[in-house]
């Protein structure tokens, strides 16, 4: 799919000016302890975005400097009804439908096709949660305190509606540790964690994140060469529903170069000629749309169209083990981590019945604190 050219960055009269790199978060395995500088906010799952306003001139940033303005319109404008005629905004681009986020729906709304666009944000309309200020009026607030730069957010947002929304943050430790359990259940994937005297710097890792993390069995039904050579960049993974059907659910990546090296000769034993006889055999057939429900690992790339997505197809008998942080629909939301082979576990068993399913929680009430 080829993505249209986007367009120049405008000349915006503020005191921050695209591009800005977003300020980024390192995992850690526990919640900090509260020292008297924290504060503690649901960690949003969306499209990363910093947004800004120059009185009718609006630019939607995003974080590898694709912008995001073309593809969200009704943003633009709740941005130009909701937000001060002059200010710069970091935040997360999200989709809710019902009571919970759905990143699938998001995905879909980046397309090419401009009359596909304006269907999209009338059909499925995205929302803006506002957790950063670096620019208000004529101040450059970068500089200062996250905590000053909290409040300055809190005021700029008075006059939010619908659209533009506020994270809500909280100062008690005992009060985050129940919102990364109860808050799951509406699809936000954890808690980031921020100190209150911190400035904002652009593409450093200095806030915190903790994020959920669970372990499941998954069969291994192939894999793709990494863009360096003919070794394993990814295990593709996959589930068997209760139809008996084998989905693709998401990959297992970041091995060191020497061990893809060794999986290629771990995995040659494995290797299928004739893809016909494979589960996912028949998905270049139908890789634009899907297989009547059943997830293929063959579907063109929203992100980048020149990405090669054929894989080395292996007959579905070795079993892995992985840790993913949360699903997003039927498939993991994130790139799962490999943990350790499993030749105890017999594919049949690897279904999606093993999961463990968050207990649902109404997205509506995070919001309104």
């Amino acid at each position: 799919m080829k993505l249209p050219v986007e367009p120049q960055i405008p000349d915006l009269d503020l005191p921050v000016v695209p591009p800005v790199a977003p300020m980024l978060a390192k995992a850690v395995k526990g919640l900090p302890k509260q020292d008297g500088t924290l504060y503690y906010e649901p960690k949003w799952d969306g499209f990363r975005c910093i947004v800004f306003r120059d009185g009718d001139e609006v630019f939607l940033g995003s974080r590898n400097e694709r912008p995001f303005t073309r593809y969200f319109p009704e943003l633009v404008e709740a941005v130009r009804r909701e937000l001060p005629p002059k200010c710069v905004v970091d935040g997360e681009i999200v989709l809710i439908r019902g009571q919970s986020l759905d990143f699938d729906a998001l995905q879909q709304r980046i397309h090419p096709a401009q009359s596909r666009v304006r269907l999209l944000a009338e059909s499925t309309p995205a929302s803006f949660v506002a957790f950063d200020l670096l620019a208000i009026g004529a101040d450059d607030l970068m500089g200062a305190p996250f905590s000053e730069r909290r409040a300055g957010l809190e005021e700029a947002l008075a006059g939010a509606g619908r659209s533009v929304r506020l994270t809500p943050v909280t100062r008690d430790e005992v009060r985050a540790a129940e919102w990364f359990d109860a808050f799951e259940g509406a699809g936000l994937d954890g808690i980031v964690v921020k100190p209150g005297g911190q400035p904002y710097t652009p593409d450093k890792r200095v806030m915190f994140k903790v994020k959920h993390e669970r372990t499941a069995d998954c069969v291994v039904a192939g894999y793709r060469e990494h863009k360096s050579g003919p070794v394993v960049g990814s295990l593709l993974l996959g589930l068997y529903s209760a139809d008996g059907r084998l989905h693709h659910v998401g990959v297992a990546a970041s091995f060191p170069m020497k061990r893809r090296a060794e999986l290629v000769e771990e995995l040659a034993p494995y290797r299928m000629d004739d893809l016909g006889e494979h589960p996912w055999g028949h998905w270049a057939e139908v890789a634009a749309g899907g297989a009547e429900g059943q997830r293929l690992p063959g579907a063109v790339s929203r992100w980048n169209a020149k990405k090669d997505l054929s894989f080395i197809p292996l007959r579905p008998e070795r079993v892995v083990e992985v840790a993913y942080d949360h699903m997003e629909g039927d498939r993991f939301r994130h790139t799962a981590q490999f943990r350790r082979w499993r030749p105890d576990r017999a594919p049949s068993s690897c279904t999606y019945e093993q999961l463990e399913r968050p207990v649902s929680y109404d997205l509506g009430k995070i919001l309104a604190r």
